[in-house]
């Protein structure tokens, strides 16, 4: 039988501490320590690296780390925090809508409005602030969610190939996706440990933050299909049938509330989906929304055909096979059934471009399989790969907004 070391035993269900865990540092203290590491790692990645891009004239205090933190789509949310969303929708010269402030949901610049209004400071700073503490948070769930699925020193890995991943920047700058993590976090942890009436409201701030509240629905609904069918052997205590129902409802729900709010404040039922298609629309004209075909509109637009085509068909046969390998079975079902719903999510609706790694950040999961290899080298080789990657992204997000073009990441 495989030993389990004494950092395993710290939080291994129903083993007791061993005197060297008691003497430990609080499990939160060390997630924190982790967390300050990597971000004052990404820091100095983020300032050394833009640094070396091209100078662009507009762009007072270049290399501040509060003028980065406000690039790319961080002018959109500052647009929403203070002006709020137009009633009128903007159109182009062609007569269709064009980009507007209603492809971003209000619960991160709202809170940073309040928030602003209750201490005077502007929006530079708070912004940054409010991402900064919900990456904090978003750690700190996520260590707790990895130790119900993984031994604790595998669970402690997966945070630290969390903390210094490739995309680990876009947690401390003025976006959504620290807060939305955060929440997909707690929503997961709740849902594991099966409180599904705390979901409910967990539920209803995401479905304000970022789009993707359908793909939880979906979670749920089939969570609950599984329960129901192993019910003998996986009884339900009492209220928790209809406590899991209720919070099935509620996320298919939720998953409307944005779309409804946009109709009724423009008086255009298409008002929001339209608007997300605007983003596109540059790249590939007038496109409608038909479920399942922006990926291959986006394979046949950046490859020439069939080519395009074979690369989609490639990726996607590769992205099943790995939901099937070992190290992602180990992760439980209710963790593969979100990795599984948000990237049918993200197939259906999702047209890929230069966000396309930035879309799939929710699938954090994936990092606790990640994590499962015990060889040392593996570990140290994939954190200077993460930490390598980490500048390989900016750069390439650096080059491509002071360049011609400005492509967010």
């Amino acid at each position: 039988m495989k030993s389990i070391s004494d950092a395993e035993q710290l939080d291994a269900p129903g083993t007791a501490p061993t005197p060297a865990a008691r003497r430990a540092l609080p499990w939160w203290v060390r997630v924190v320590l982790i967390w300050l590491a990597s971000r004052v790692l990404t820091t100095t990645i983020m300032v050394v690296t833009a640094a070396q891009a091209p100078s662009r004239p507009r762009a007072d205090s270049l290399f501040s780390y509060a003028t980065l933190s406000q690039l790319w789509d961080a002018g959109w949310y500052q647009k929403v925090a203070l002006h709020g969303y137009p009633s009128v929708l903007p159109h182009g010269t062609s007569g269709a809508v064009v980009a507007n402030t209603w492809a971003f949901l209000p619960g991160y610049p709202f809170l940073v409005r309040v928030l602003m209004a209750s201490t005077g400071l502007s929006w530079d700073v708070v912004s940054a602030a409010v991402s900064i503490a919900f990456s904090l948070a978003f750690v700190l769930v996520f260590d707790r969610l990895m130790h119900l699925v993984l031994l604790s020193n595998t669970a402690r890995f997966a945070l630290i190939l969390l903390c210094v991943s490739p995309l680990s920047p876009i947690l401390q700058v003025a976006y959504a996706e620290s807060m939305n993590l955060f929440l997909v976090a707690l929503a997961l942890y709740l849902l594991v440990r099966r409180r599904y009436l705390w979901l409910i409201p967990v539920l209803g701030i995401m479905s304000l933050t970022r789009p993707g509240e359908v793909a939880f629905a979906l979670t749920l609904a089939v969570h609950v299909a599984l329960r129901w069918r192993n019910r003998r052997a996986d009884p339900w205590l009492p209220g928790q049938l209809t406590a899991s129902l209720v919070a099935t409802g509620l996320a298919a729900g939720f998953g409307l509330v944005w779309p409804i709010i946009a109709w009724v404040a423009t008086g255009s039922p298409s008002a929001y989906t339209a608007t997300e298609l605007a983003w596109r629309a540059r790249d590939i004209g007038s496109p409608s929304l038909v479920p399942f075909t922006p990926w291959i509109e986006s394979a046949n637009f950046y490859f020439a055909p069939p080519w395009g085509l074979l690369l989609l068909a490639l990726t996607l046969a590769a992205a099943i096979a790995a939901f099937f390998t070992r190290p992602v079975r180990r992760l439980g079902t209710d963790l593969r059934l979100w990795i599984a719903s948000y990237a049918l999510y993200v197939l259906a609706v999702f047209f890929p471009q230069t966000s396309t790694l930035r879309i799939l950040t929710p699938m954090f999961p994936l990092f606790g399989a990640l994590a499962q290899p015990r060889s040392r080298v593996y570990r140290i080789a994939i954190v200077v790969v993460f930490i390598a990657g980490q500048a390989v992204w900016l750069i390439g997000s650096w080059w491509t907004w002071w360049g011609p073009d400005l492509v967010t990441p």
